[in-house]
């Protein structure tokens, strides 16, 4: 029953949706829909003015951006917002990085970050080059790992194929596949019906 008001405009109207473990959930409408509002409620960039979110049964009300994180909802969007200008390492640990003797411990997180790409994604690259040097679609897999490593349980794909070319695309949904026989609940927002009726 989500509901939520800007001036002079309600944008959400008593909104229901159910996300499954297991389950890739396609999120659609023209623009204006709503469509971003939604993701940002449940990710705690707004907050909702009328209803209630559950997750694995407790009632959440998320207030910000890493709260959500914490709690396992992760948002990858169109635009990959991770900073290019540092190693692949670096986006995956920014902000939790891994300490040893007071040191940061770029052995174990180098090691981390290639395990983690390698097991979960099925990528393998370099993770101490620049995130600048990859393509858009591995810049997106580096968001996913990163979404992972906070142990994600709803992951939210805002546009992830917009930017990527068909091998691109197709990669990107070999890795959906994956988590979602991982159990995720996954959700994709595409204006492509191709790709909707593909994945979800």
């Amino acid at each position: 029953g989500i509901t939520k008001e800007f001036p002079g405009v309600k944008a959400l109207s008593n909104v229901q949706l159910k996300l499954y473990p297991g389950e890739v959930h396609a999120l659609m409408g023209e623009n204006g829909a709503g469509k971003s509002t939604l993701i940002k409620v449940l990710t705690g960039v707004y907050t909702f003015d009328v209803g209630s979110v559950t997750l694995e049964g407790k009632s959440i009300r998320v207030t910000n951006p890493l709260e959500a994180q914490n709690l396992g909802i992760s948002t990858v969007y169109q635009e990959v917002n991770l900073c290019t200008n540092l190693s692949v390492v670096e986006n995956i640990f920014i902000g939790r990085e891994v300490m040893k003797r007071g040191r940061l411990d770029w052995k174990e997180m180098t090691r981390q970050a290639k395990e983690l790409l390698k097991t979960r994604l099925n990528l393998d690259i370099d993770v101490t080059k620049l995130l600048s040097s990859y393509s858009v679609a591995i810049q997106q897999m580096i968001a996913i790992a990163r979404s992972l490593k906070v142990s994600a349980k709803v992951l939210i794909l805002d546009e992830p194929t917009s930017s990527l070319d068909q091998n691109e695309v197709n990669q990107l949904f070999n890795v959906i596949r994956k988590l979602k026989q991982e159990g995720l609940a996954i959700v994709f927002v595409s204006h492509f019906l191709d790709q909707i009726y593909e994945i979800t």
